[in-house]
């Protein structure tokens, strides 16, 4: 089965545990006011490319991999559900960590098609690094012009899959630091048993020049990045809530 791919990175130290091949898939519904992708948004770029010529590639330099597998990232690859049952049961033949950087826009219970899909999927996948925009959902609307509902009902699957996750989420100056937010999020994510890691990165603005020249307005023109020691505290802070909630589920 062919998806439609974006491009690949054969040397990824941060999409997952080892070295990783990673895989960017093209299409995604989100349209976060800091993604350093936009020429992943639309469905119909990207080059079509089957499952088998990904593990070939995979293959061909597995030794650097070891401790490692393949990310599947984007865009959104759950845009492309079939693609990615397909490549993940090749990638389990051939004894391959597999892990997914989703948004998790695309999950859907209610879409009972989309469901059975995902899980088939589930049973192929080892890891989800689920990016968590913002906990609040006004917010999360106004920030990627999508609503949080079933990005936050995702985790909830994924612990009952009992798949591995690490949550991701991006601290920007101004509009994903607040304190409160922050702890409503660590709140969330405590309940989880699956929660295996948090990264908190901070915003950077090296993707601007690519909005420019894609002539796309970039509506975080003039906001700074963040300040990487400020981020060890805002981490802190999500932590303090994820220790809260576990507190409460011992205390219940």
């Amino acid at each position: 089965m062919k998806g439609r791919i974006h491009s690949l990175e054969s040397f990824g130290t941060v999409d997952g545990p080892g070295v990783r091949f990673v895989v960017f898939v093209q299409g995604c519904p989100m349209r976060c006011a800091y993604c350093h992708n936009p020429d992943t948004w639309t469905m119909t770029g990207g080059t079509m490319m089957e499952s088998s010529e990904i593990i070939e590639q995979f293959e061909r330099n597995r030794g650097f991999y070891k401790d490692g597998g393949i990310t599947v990232t984007g865009g959104e690859p759950l845009m492309q559900v079939d693609f990615l049952i397909d490549l993940f049961t090749l990638a389990k033949k051939n004894n391959i960590h597999t892990c997914i950087d989703s948004s998790g826009i695309a999950f859907n219970r209610s879409n009972t098609e989309f469901m059975d899909k995902m899980d088939k999927l589930a049973e192929l996948t080892d890891l989800v690094m689920l990016d968590i925009k913002h906990i609040d959902s006004q917010k999360h609307l106004e920030l990627t012009g999508q609503p949080n509902t079933n990005i936050l009902d995702f985790c909830k699957y994924l612990d009952e899959k009992k798949i591995d996750m690490w949550i991701r989420h991006v601290v920007v100056p101004g509009i994903t630091d607040d304190d409160v937010y922050l702890e409503q999020l660590g709140y969330f994510i405590g309940q989880f048993h699956n929660l295996k890691a948090l990264d908190v990165l901070p915003y950077h603005t090296m993707g601007e020049k690519k909005y420019e020249s894609l002539g796309i307005p970039y509506k975080l023109h003039g906001v700074p990045a963040m300040d990487k020691d400020k981020v060890v505290e805002k981490k802190a802070v999500i932590l303090e809530g994820v220790k809260k909630r576990r507190a409460d589920m011992q205390n219940a």
